[in-house]
């Protein structure tokens, strides 16, 4: 049978694409709905039980969080999410019989795959665009929430917070007020070593002047040890260390690593190069939306074997492929953020393995 060639987008294409969308939308409720419901499950009496003081945090206050959490949410399940959406499109066309008319049409199967997987790879790329904006706009406000969610009618306060400058240098922050208007902190220390002399900077409290650009200091003190002498100076700004409150939120948000953005992982690596769980990130971040067209490769190839009444088992099995793969991330990623696997290895050996995979499966596709 001679093979025809179809120019893309398409009415087949466009046919696929409707169904993917549909799919789509059914499969991000889904998840998305039963995970809220199991952290909702867990963890609502706690949200809702007064604090010491008498306070409880409002309904709005639990809806505003987790609103704001949803994005999060979907940026951890975004490629079972796109497979789910590929298997139930490849499964209703194949229990309408609609691929078989493609297939005597002189089109493969490879070919009828194309605009799904041309969806996979929009969703890669909006996958990492949206981590970049959600986290930059959204991840502190729902910090904020959950903070007054544990701790209603308190002020919140971020403790023991150490800040790297891109020189080497260090800042310890016993206690930072990040609500405050203008930022402040309580109890602040800076260490920094000169090929001559040390310097240490201390100071009772701080505050961040209008432009957030310079830290004003109260009772602040500069120490200079060198050559067994000792000089202590006051300091009314900390300069010299390049930091904002937005840096010192990322360095607390960097507790919890995938709530981090790919550049605010790289600016942590250009202050601490030698950290493997930052290194292993800025790799992890850069390949974990492929999963949204390797999990395709892996899990569509599934379907195509054409007995009768076994498309749930098909189904299934192409569900434990995707199991198998996030297990393999999981356990790859731990070791390259605990510096048991070169960053590297630990980013891109999972994409590797099962894309490879993935592609053979494909492949062999019976058309």
């Amino acid at each position: 049978m001679i093979r025809r060639r179809l120019p893309l987008f398409g009415r087949l294409d466009r046919y696929v694409i409707s169904h993917f969308v549909g799919s789509y939308c059914t499969a991000l409720f889904l998840l998305l709905g039963l995970f809220l419901i199991m952290d909702l499950t867990s963890n609502l009496d706690d949200y809702l039980e007064p604090a010491p003081n008498g306070a409880t945090a409002s309904t709005a206050v639990l809806v505003r969080y987790y609103l704001l959490k949803l994005p999060f949410l979907f940026l951890e399940v975004a490629p079972f999410i796109t497979l789910l959406a590929g298997m139930f499109t490849v499964n209703r066309l194949l229990k309408k019989n609609e691929v078989t008319p493609v297939l005597s049409g002189g089109l493969s199967v490879h070919r009828l795959l194309v605009p799904i997987f041309l969806c996979g790879l929009l969703l890669a790329g909006a996958m990492f665009g949206l981590r970049e904006l959600v986290v930059s706009k959204v991840a502190d406000k729902r910090d904020a929430l959950l903070y007054q969610l544990e701790n209603p009618g308190e002020e919140r306060v971020l403790e023991e917070v150490a800040v790297h400058d891109l020189s080497g240098s260090m800042v310890f922050l016993e206690r930072v007020y990040p609500d405050a208007k203008p930022p402040r902190i309580e109890a602040l220390s800076a260490t920094v070593q000169t090929e001559q002399n040390k310097v240490s900077i201390t100071a009772d409290s701080a505050f961040w002047t209008e432009d957030q650009q310079r830290l004003r200091l109260v009772g602040g003190e500069r120490r200079i040890v060198g050559n067994q002498e000792i000089q202590v100076q006051p300091v009314e700004f900390l300069d010299g260390f390049g930091f904002t409150p937005d840096l010192v939120m990322t360095y607390v948000r960097a507790k919890n690593p995938l709530d981090l953005s790919f550049s605010e992982v790289q600016e942590l690596m250009n202050r601490e190069p030698e950290d493997s769980a930052y290194n292993t990130l800025w790799h992890y971040l850069l390949t974990f939306p492929l999963a949204n067209v390797v999990l395709l490769l892996v899990g569509l190839p599934m379907l195509f074997q054409y007995e009768r009444g076994k498309g749930s088992e098909r189904m299934a099995l192409g569900g434990m492929f995707c199991l198998f793969y996030f297990a393999v991330d999981f356990v790859f990623r731990n070791l390259g953020l605990n510096g048991g696997l070169s960053p590297i290895l630990a980013g891109w050996i999972p994409v590797l393995v099962v894309g490879s995979l993935g592609i053979a499966l494909t492949d062999g596709i019976k058309t």
